[in-house]
C-alpha cells in the first residue's frame, strides 16, 4: 500500500504481484480499485455551453450517453488536469478528474460559474472500480449484465442488485469498462466482481500494473506527461483540443504552439541494452547534449524491455539514438513511436 493523491492505494495484492497482475489484464481479466479518482457535476441550463467555453476538447463532437477525454487548462496553457467528462445531457455534465486536483478543479471551475449553472464536488458519493482486458465482455454477461455500447459510451445497469454507471473507457489499452456505483454499494459490486473474474483466471490488480499498462500506451500520468509545467501540445495531446471552438482556456497560447511548433515533444524511448529508465532523468544526444527529460519510465512486462516516455527537444526526430543517464550509467535507447504495444481498446 502507498499514499496517493491522498488516498491509501495498492501498489500490488500479495497472491499475485506486479508482472502476473499486468499479464492477467493483456491476456485475460482484472479488476481495479481507483476510486481515489475525483467525481464532480455541472448541472443548469447551458451547462455545456460554460464547459465547453473553458475546458480543451468540445463537448459538441459527442451525444447524451457519451464521454471524452479532456483538459482544464490554464492561461498559460499548463494542465490543471486531464478528466473524463459524461454527457448526460446539455444540461448535465458528470466529471471524472485525478484525484489529488479535484478539489482545485471544482475551484477553478466555481470561480467561473453563470447564474443557473451549479458545479459540486462529488468525491465521496461514488466508486470507481476498472474491469480490464479481453474477458472482460464475458465476465459481465455472467453477472447478467449486457455490454455491447460502444467506445466512450455509458449506460446505467445493475450488478448485485446494485445501480451502476458503466462506461466503455479505460487506461490499459485493452478492452474494458469503468464502473461506477454509489459509495456505499462499492463493497458489495467489487465483490461481485472479483467473484466473477476468479472463474476466467482473472486477478485483482494494484497500481503497479495500471502504470506499466499505461505507460506501454502511452497513456500521460498527470504530474509526468501534463502538468502546469507541460502542455497539451507538448504532451502528443492535440487531438483533445476542439481546435475548431471559439474559446477555451489557455487557447491564444496553444493556438500559438500549435502554429509555430512546441519547443519540445513527447516520445517513447525504448532502451537498447538492459537499463530501465525512471522519472526525472536526463536524456543526451550522442554528442552528450541534453536533449530532454524522462517523465515516466518502466519496464514493460509485454516487451521484456525497458520503455520510457520522455519530454524531447523538437529537433529529435524519430528513429534517433539517444542516451539515458541511469543513475550515472549511460543507457542507450531509440526514439520511437507510441504506443509500445498494439491497443484493443476498441
Amino acid at each position: 500500500m502507498a499514499d496517493f493523491g491522498g488516498w491509501l492505494m495498492p501498489i500490488e495484492y500479495p497472491t499475485s504481484g506486479v508482472l502476473a497482475e499486468h499479464t492477467a489484464v493483456r491476456e485475460k481479466v482484472g479488476l481495479f480499485d481507483v476510486s481515489h479518482l475525483g467525481k464532480a457535476s455541472v448541472k443548469g441550463p447551458g451547462a455545456l455551453n460554460f464547459l465547453n467555453s473553458i475546458l480543451t476538447n468540445d463537448l459538441n463532437r459527442i451525444s447524451d450517453g457519451m464521454a471524452q477525454y479532456t483538459m482544464l487548462c490554464n492561461d498559460k496553457g499548463g494542465v490543471i488536469d486531464d478528466l473524463i467528462a459524461y454527457r448526460n445531457s446539455s444540461d448535465d455534465i458528470f466529471l471524472v478528474p485525478n484525484a489529488s486536483n479535484t478539489s482545485y478543479v471544482v475551484e477553478v471551475l466555481q470561480s467561473q460559474v453563470i447564474p443557473g449553472i451549479e458545479v459540486k464536488n462529488l468525491h465521496n458519493e461514488y466508486a470507481v472500480l476498472a474491469l480490464q482486458g479481453p474477458a472482460t465482455a464475458e465476465v459481465l454477461k455472467t453477472l447478467g449484465v449486457e455490454s455491447s455500447i460502444g467506445y466512450m459510451s455509458f449506460s446505467r445497469v445493475y450488478i448485485a442488485q446494485c445501480e451502476v454507471i458503466l462506461c466503455r473507457t479505460g487506461y490499459t489499452g485493452e478492452f474494458g469498462f469503468e464502473l461506477l456505483p454509489r459509495w456505499n454499494d462499492a463493497v458489495k459490486v467489487w465483490e461481485a466482481l472479483a467473484t466473477a473474474i476468479a472463474a476466467f483466471d482473472g486477478l485483482v490488480c494494484g497500481l503497479g500494473a495500471r502504470d506499466t499498462l499505461r505507460t506501454e500506451m502511452g497513456y500521460p500520468l498527470h504530474g509526468h506527461e501534463l502538468s502546469l509545467e507541460i502542455t497539451p501540445v507538448q504532451a502528443s495531446a492535440s487531438w483533445a483540443v476542439g481546435w475548431s471552438k471559439e474559446k477555451f482556456a489557455g487557447e491564444n497560447v496553444l493556438r500559438g504552439e500549435r502554429s509555430n511548433g512546441p519547443r519540445r515533444f513527447l516520445h517513447g524511448l525504448k532502451a537498447l541494452d538492459r537499463g530501465i529508465p525512471r522519472a526525472g532523468m536526463t536524456v543526451k544526444d550522442s554528442d552528450g547534449i541534453e536533449v530532454g527529460i524522462v517523465t515516466s519510465g518502466t519496464f514493460s512486462p509485454t516487451l521484456k524491455n525497458g520503455i520510457a516516455l520522455a519530454l524531447l527537444d523538437s529537433s529529435v526526430t524519430l528513429g534517433t539514438t539517444v542516451v539515458i543517464d541511469i543513475r550515472g550509467r549511460e543507457s542507450q535507447a531509440e526514439v520511437v513511436t507510441l504506443p509500445f504495444v498494439p491497443s484493443h481498446v476498441r
